[in-house]
């Protein structure tokens, strides 16, 4: 049995009351309104940009797909103002599981209005069952729309050749590891090899021309696209730093943003308690850090 697996059976164990409780450190609230202020005092206090993201995946209905695309035009509104915000959207969230046409239908309609708006979309990549039908999506819209972003994950073995088919796409890619559970024949198992994949698809991103968002917690990987940065002379307007809500790198993003750097938060925010311990156990069964923390919490209260 795998580490990773290990971790996901330990977090399966956690009472979900008790996630929910520690949850709140890494979700912006339980509305739309908690989570954009949530944003707007990440960047009135500390200068930090937000992409703000609706916690919900898996939708099987059309009438669910028609609830989240009106909660994403609502958001969209509500940011209107807000330059410091960009959006998150989910394939398995807007459609893909209804019907593949419906989710490029409205990602599609609601990308336009974003460009409309001048506010940034990421398509958020979900587990390996979609990410071919997200690239190809991203492919297909991103000539029409500038403000369209994408991720790759660094510890798929199949993310080089996915990195070529976005050549002269000029796209906006959140480098990450990620968070998903591959198995072994499809995807790195041991996090340094899933690191030095990253910064190998970094380097490949700033080659290529593309924006990079590079999405990383550890100091030492922060340190190293920053010299690869300043090594290939790349402007400040094609890169930024991503790192997640709630996990403790308040020293990091100050000495970022203190040397010029631009660096955006993700910020859930769920509708419903269910969705967000959802996402908290896939954190913890990610990382070591987060589940030591909750199980640190969890002992504190019995």
């Amino acid at each position: 049995m795998s580490f990773y697996s290990v971790r996901k059976l330990m977090t399966g164990m956690i009472p979900g009351r008790l996630v929910r409780l520690f949850a709140s450190r890494y979700v912006g609230g339980d509305s739309m309104e908690k989570a954009i202020a949530a944003a707007d005092e990440l960047y009135e206090k500390h200068g930090i940009e937000s992409t703000i993201d609706l916690l919900g995946e898996e939708e099987k209905t059309k009438e669910r797909v028609e609830w989240a695309m009106d909660k994403y035009y609502k958001k969209l509104e509500a940011i209107r103002e807000r330059p410091y915000c960009t959006l998150s959207i989910k394939p398995g969230q807007t459609g893909f599981y209804v019907d593949p046409d419906l989710c490029m239908e409205n990602i599609d309609k609601f990308a336009a209005a974003c460009q409309q708006a001048g506010r940034g979309l990421t398509i958020d990549m979900e587990d390996t069952d979609l990410t071919d039908f997200t690239l190809a999506m991203y492919r297909k819209l991103k000539p029409k729309y500038t403000i369209l972003g994408t991720v790759l994950q660094s510890r798929l073995f199949r993310t080089p050749e996915d990195v070529d088919s976005l050549k002269g796409l000029n796209a906006n890619i959140r480098a990450c590891i990620g968070i998903y559970n591959v198995p072994p024949d499809k995807a790195y198992q041991k996090k340094r090899d899933m690191k030095e994949a990253l910064m190998k698809m970094i380097e490949k991103l700033f080659d290529d021309g593309h924006y990079v968002c590079v999405a990383t917690h550890d100091m030492e990987y922060i340190d190293r696209a920053r010299a690869l940065i300043a090594e290939k002379k790349i402007p400040k307007d094609r890169y930024e730093f991503q790192m997640l809500m709630g996990v403790p790198r308040d020293n990091i993003q100050r000495e970022l943003i203190e040397a010029g750097e631009k660096v955006r938060l993700y910020v859930p925010y769920a509708l419903h308690w269910d969705d967000a311990i959802a996402y908290l156990r896939r954190r913890m069964a990610a990382s070591p850090s987060i589940t030591c923390l909750v199980l640190k919490n969890v002992v504190s209260k019995s």
